[in-house]
């Protein structure tokens, strides 16, 4: 059996080399709670969204180490370069600006920021990996690219280098104990908010979640990923509620390559109450983000993990205890001191065992 999940992690900062001090400082109750967290959930892979990418990962390999002593192992990790903060060079977002935040590939004050990682106790065969993260938008089948008066938002040239994905879109391929390979599909996709009044963002959210489903298709150039395989990671888009083009999650929790377990957990019904979540159509077991903010969208289903088709799920779940318990007490201060995110897990028994 093996325990598969995704966590955004919020691990970002606000400059290059600042996760890395926090982590090394060994005096940062986020990371403190973040590590503690893992350590108690104990995946065998583990997608990290949200987390500041270096060249040499460094932080990564500082976090690794920081979670070998709470009592868990990844020796075998994997990050590539992320779409956050990637420079164009252009105007990207047509606010009449460059080098903003909104003018790189995917936004990112710094190259990396908010990046993704993937941590492993089986071998990642890193080179038979495949990066999609620079497929471009307008390559995608029916893109929705931002328009005014029917020309492309701010114009064709810019989505002649505009890549689709916000961080990331890989295939990652692990090696299983009795032979054969699971391949991980991960992404972080954009919020489906922001972007100015042209509906950037919300346009490509829908996208960066349908790209998976015409992979799956064999609708792109791309070949279809083989079976066995997971998909995760952070769709930034609740198949019911909240902001965002619903239509899109649901047709890929549908899609008959994948299956949804639906992760529950008791802590989420009980922080169903307030008016952020009134008139929520989603049953809040299955949330796994807490947003709390005054005009925020309230507690969402935004972190997925989806076996193929063919993958045993032995059980699954969200790691969000209830108020009140002493595994509450994880989750930091007022409950969302290591992540407003909660870490989404399922177990699958795999074919060899």
């Amino acid at each position: 059996m093996v325990r598969l999940a995704t966590y955004n992690v919020e691990l970002t900062r606000r400059g290059p080399g600042l996760l890395l001090r926090d982590i090394l400082s060994d005096d940062d109750p986020q990371i403190d709670a973040i590590a503690a967290i893992i350590a108690r959930v104990a995946p065998d892979i583990l997608l990290l969204t949200n987390f500041d990418y270096d060249l040499e990962g460094v932080a990564l390999g500082a976090f690794a180490d920081r979670l070998a002593r709470a009592g868990i192992r990844y020796p075998h990790r994997f990050a590539a370069r992320p779409n956050t903060g990637m420079a164009t060079g252009r105007d990207m977002d047509g606010d009449g600006r460059r080098a903003t935040p909104d003018d790189a590939q995917g936004y990112g004050a710094f190259a990396g920021q908010g990046g993704m990682a993937l941590l492993s106790r089986l071998p990642v065969a890193q080179d038979s990996v495949r990066d999609f993260s620079g497929f471009l938008w307008a390559d995608l089948p029916g893109a929705r690219l931002p328009r005014v008066d029917g020309q492309p938002f701010p114009n064709a040239e810019v989505f002649a280098i505009q890549r689709l994905s916000t961080t990331g879109h890989w295939a990652v391929p692990v090696a299983l104990p009795g032979g054969g390979r699971l391949t991980v599909l991960a992404f972080h996709a954009s919020p489906p908010v922001f972007g100015g009044p042209h509906g950037r963002n919300r346009a490509r959210n829908h996208d960066e979640v349908r790209f998976w489903t015409l992979l799956l298709d064999g609708a792109l150039p791309m070949a279809p990923p083989d079976p066995p395989f997971v998909l995760m990671g952070d769709s930034n888009l609740d198949p019911l509620d909240g902001d965002g083009d619903h239509a899109a999650m649901r047709a890929l929790l549908d899609h008959p390559a994948l299956q949804d377990p639906r992760p529950r957990s008791d802590g989420g019904a009980a922080a169903a109450s307030g008016p952020l979540n009134e008139g929520h159509a989603g049953d809040p077991a299955l949330d796994t983000a807490l947003w709390r903010q005054e005009a925020g969208p309230g507690n969402l289903r935004v972190d997925h993990v989806l076996p193929s088709a063919g993958l045993e799920v032995v059980d699954a779940g969200v790691f969000w205890p209830v108020p009140g318990t002493p595994a509450h007490a994880l989750l930091g201060e007022g409950g969302v001191g290591a992540s407003r995110h909660r870490l989404v897990w399922v177990d699958v028994r795999l074919p060899d065992g």
